[in-house]
C-alpha cells in the first residue's frame, strides 16, 4: 500500500513536472523504498536520481540488483553516470564493474576522479571472488602512540569517510596492521590512556587472495561486523564489512541451489534472463543425466535373461532405483549444506561415512521391511506373486537395504570427493547422485535376485 502511494505521488508530480518538490519527497523517503519505486518504474529511473542528493541515489544503487543497475545506467548522462561512480563506496563499485563488460569498464574508468580510479584499478586487480575484490579503503587506522583522546579527536575529523567506525585499526608507521579494537574499548577508559596500553595483539584477519565463502566462515566464526585484509607482509590494505557478506552468502547459496538442483548459477534474476540463455543453462545437465540414464536401459538389457525368466522382477525396477536416488539425494543435499555452513570438512570424511553406514542401513532396513510385508499382504489379498512370494519379498527387501545404504554413501562422499579435487561440491547435485544411483541400484538389485533366486526362478 505504501508503495502504492509512493508510486502515485511520483507519477502525479513528474506530469506536474514539480521538480523541487519532487527532490524534497524523494529525499524524505527510505533508501529501500526508493529502491522499490525503481523497480517498479525503471523507465523513469533517470528522473528519480536525478532528483536525489547524489549520496542518496548512489546509496539506492547500490542495493539494486545488477540487471536493474546496469539498466538504470543506461538511462544516465554521462555527467550524473561520473557522479555517481564517484560517490558509490569502493567495494560496491567494484562489485558493479565486474559484471559488466571491459569495454564498458574501461568507459565508466575514465568518468571516476583520479583517486577512486586508483582504488577502483586495485580492487580489480584481485582475482574473481578473491576477499580483495569486495574490501573498501575506507577505514580508520591510529597509531599505537597515540592517546584515547586523540584517537577520539581523529574520529570525529575523518569517521564519516569511513565504512564504519565500530572498529578502528591500529598499525606501524609502515601500515603493519598491529590489532583493532571495537569502539567502546576506547570510549569507557580515560583519554589519557595511552593506545599499546590496550593492545592484547589478539586479532584476526582476513588476506587479500582469500576465496570470498571461506571469509563467510570467519565472519561467522569471529561474530565481527568488520574484519581488516592485510597482504603478504601484514600491511593493512582495507576492511570487509557484514553487509558485504552478507550479499555474497546470499549469492553463494542461491549458486548452490540452483546447482543442487541439477542446473547451471543463473547470474540474472529469473524472470529478467532471456530465455534461450535460461535453456542453456539447463540443457547442459540434462543432456548429461539423459546420458547417464541411458545406462539404465543398457544395466536391464544385461539382465534381459533373467527378466525374461521371473518377468515379477520387472515390477519392482522403479521402487528400487527411485528409493535408491532418493537416499543419494537426501544424503549429498545434507552433506552440501553442512559443508557451506563450515560444519563439516573433507578431513571428517571417515565420521560422516561411519554415520552415513548407520544411518543407510537403518533406512535400509526400514524400507525393506515395508516392502517385504506390502508383497507379503498384496499376495494375501490379491494372489499376485504366486508360490515364491517370501523369496520375492526377501529379494526385494534386502536389495533396498543394499541399495539405501549405496545411495546414502555415494550422496554423502562425493561432494567431499569434489571437494578435495578442488571442484564445487554443489555440483554434486541431486539429480545427478540419483542417476548415479539408479544405474547401480540396479546391478544391486539384480545380483541379489540372481542370488538367491538361482535354481528356483531363476
Amino acid at each position: 500500500m505504501e508503495n502504492e502511494a509512493l508510486l502515485e505521488k511520483f507519477q502525479t508530480l513528474t506530469d506536474e513536472k514539480s521538480y523541487r518538490e519532487l527532490s524534497v519527497y524523494l529525499d524524505d523517503q527510505l533508501i529501500t523504498d526508493i529502491a522499490e519505486l525503481i523497480h517498479e518504474d525503471p523507465d523513469q529511473a533517470d528522473v528519480i536520481i536525478n532528483n536525489l542528493s547524489i549520496s542518496r541515489a548512489a546509496a539506492a544503487f547500490r542495493i539494486l540488483d545488477f540487471p536493474l543497475q546496469e539498466d538504470v545506467i543506461r538511462t544516465l548522462s554521462a555527467g550524473k553516470i561520473a557522479e555517481l561512480m564517484n560517490e558509490l563506496p569502493a567495494d560496491d563499485r567494484t562489485a558493479f564493474l565486474e559484471e559488466l563488460p571491459s569495454e564498458a569498464v574501461k568507459e565508466l574508468i575514465k568518468l571516476l576522479d583520479p583517486e577512486e580510479r586508483r582504488i577502483t584499478l586495485s580492487l580489480l586487480g584481485y582475482k574473481e571472488n578473491s576477499v580483495g575484490r569486495i574490501m573498501t579503503p575506507d577505514y580508520i587506522a591510529v597509531r599505537e602512540e597515540w592517546t584515547v583522546k586523540q584517537v577520539l579527536n581523529y574520529i570525529r575529523e575523518h569517521g564519516k569517510d569511513s565504512e564504519t567506525i565500530d572498529v578502528i585499526y591500529v598499525i606501524d608507521e609502515k601500515g603493519h596492521l598491529l590489532d583493532d579494537f571495537r569502539i567502546r574499548e576506547f570510549l569507557l577508559v580515560s583519554p589519557d590512556t595511552v593506545v599499546h596500553t590496550l593492545m592484547d595483539d589478539r586479532f584476526v584477519s582476513l588476506h587479500a587472495n582469500d576465496d570470498q565463502e571461506e571469509a563467510i566462515q570467519v565472519f561467522r566464526m569471529e561474530n565481527r561486523v568488520a574484519l581488516p585484509v592485510v597482504d603478504d607482509q601484514g600491511v593493512l590494505l582495507g576492511i570487509v564489512t557484514i553487509d558485504d557478506m552478507l550479499w555474497i552468502a546470499n549469492e553463494e547459496h542461491t549458486e548452490d541451489i540452483q546447482k543442487i538442483g541439477g542446473t547451471e548459477a543463473l547470474d540474472e534474476p529469473y524472470l529478467d534472463m532471456p530465455i534461450f540463455k535460461l535453456i542453456k543453462k539447463r540443457v547442459g545437465w540434462l543432456v548429461v543425466l539423459f546420458i547417464g540414464e541411458m545406462l539404465t536401459a543398457t544395466a536391464m538389457g544385461f539382465f534381459e535373461d533373467e527378466i525374461a525368466k521371473a518377468v515379477v522382477l520387472a515390477l519392482f525396477v522403479p521402487l528400487i532405483i527411485s528409493s535408491g536416488g532418493n537416499s543419494g539425494s537426501q544424503a549429498s543435499t545434507l552433506i552440501i549444506q553442512a559443508m557451506a555452513l563450515g560444519e563439516i570438512t573433507v578431513g571428517d570424511w571417515w565420521r560422516v561415512m561411519r554415520r552415513e553406514i548407520i544411518s543407510g542401513l537403518i533406512l535400509g532396513g526400514c524400507l525393506g521391511m515395508i516392502g517385504f510385508i506390502r508383497i507379503l499382504l498384496w499376495n494375501t489379498f490379491f494372489h499376485t506373486y504366486g508360490d515364491h512370494t517370501v523369496l520375492i519379498g526377501a529379494t526385494v527387501g534386502i536389495s533396498l537395504v543394499g541399495v539405501v545404504l549405496w545411495g546414502t554413501l555415494s550422496g554423502s562422499m562425493l561432494p567431499l570427493v569434489l571437494k578435495k579435487c578442488g571442484a564445487d561440491p554443489a555440483t554434486s547435485s541431486a539429480p545427478f547422485v540419483a542417476t548415479l544411483v539408479d544405474v547401480t541400484g540396479l546391478l544391486i538389485y539384480f545380483t541379489v535376485a540372481y542370488t538367491l533366486m538361482k535354481g528356483i526362478l531363476l
